[in-house]
């Protein structure tokens, strides 16, 4: 049985070559690859509706240059059954790459050298499975996969498979409400997108307890970590400054406030003193004489 879905106007001279990525069955960690899963996205997978890219352990980073950053893309997709070996009678995937350069660079020193596969048993609307992305690892969990070796001076699409029955690691989009929940904080963590704390869990947020070794990614979290603490320092002048003020502040206010009750009583007494001061002490008295009728002015 063969389910196919190649690049749509491949020729002789560009057919990809393919990689066997997983097998249906039991994975070592308790988990079960559907046979339907494979077939299924063999026959839906198409770039133009939604690509799959490479990633490293299947961490992403929103920084090109990270180390978690896409290192290919898959072209194409196949289902066939396997007919020889311990594996004979399952149904198997296999995949077309294309990577990029630091991919190639990678498999060459020999490090991330099997796949895993990413795949969504009801993707979108469709009801059906679809693969939306494939990691390359070190740390597999199934059977069947086989090492990726990729040839620097022939064109990317181009690699050679070598067999290995090993185990492969791969997400289902939904065994259990657990999963679900750290997919969720996965997305979550993908969507932030400011801020140093942002590039600082974009880069940490997803390791899930794993190290890496890699030289640039130290660098990178050296350099982040550095960015972070010497923000911090700026911070703690910043609040040591603003404290600084609110305390002349306040005793600024303390000083009004002093000022203010002076002036309320010098007022109070004031008011006191010119309430019991006679309206007018020194009224003239009547006028007499010669002209008696006339008015008082």
């Amino acid at each position: 049985m063969k389910v196919n879905a190649m690049p749509k106007a491949a020729s002789k001279e560009t057919q990809p070559t393919f990689v066997r990525v997983a097998v249906e069955g039991a994975t070592v960690d308790g988990r079960t690859i559907q046979r339907v899963w494979l077939t299924q996205a063999a026959a839906n997978y198409d770039p133009d509706v939604k690509g799959a890219r490479v990633w490293v352990e299947h961490m992403r980073s929103m920084w090109s240059d990270s180390p978690f950053s896409a290192q290919g893309d898959v072209i194409a997709l196949k289902a066939e059954e396997i007919k020889t070996g311990k594996l004979a009678g399952k149904m198997a995937l296999f995949a077309a790459i294309k990577p990029l350069p630091d991919l190639v660079e990678l498999n060459k020193k020999g490090k991330k050298i099997y796949s895993s596969i990413e795949i969504e048993p009801k993707f979108a609307d469709t009801g059906e499975a679809y693969l939306t992305g494939l990691a390359v690892t070190d740390d597999p969990a199934s059977l069947g996969v086989e090492m990726l070796k990729f040839h620097a001076k022939t064109a990317p699409a181009k690699f050679s498979s070598a067999p290995l029955e090993t185990a492969l690691a791969f997400s289902t989009g939904g065994d259990d409400d657990e999963e679900d929940d750290d997919d969720e904080d996965d997305n979550s963590a993908r969507r932030e997108n400011a801020g140093l704390l942002t590039k600082l869990l974009g880069k940490f947020g997803r390791l899930n307890g794993r190290q890496s070794n890699s030289e640039k990614f130290n660098a990178e979290a050296a350099e982040v970590l550095g960015a972070v603490g010497e923000s911090i320092e700026s911070l703690d002048e910043e609040v040591s400054a603003i404290s600084k003020q609110c305390l002349s502040l306040k005793k600024s206010n303390k000083a009004l406030r002093g000022e203010l009750d002076q002036l309320r009583e010098d007022f109070t007494s004031f008011k006191k003193q010119m309430d019991e001061t006679d309206g007018d002490p020194q009224q003239r008295k009547p006028a007499t004489g010669a002209n008696a009728d006339a008015a008082d002015c």
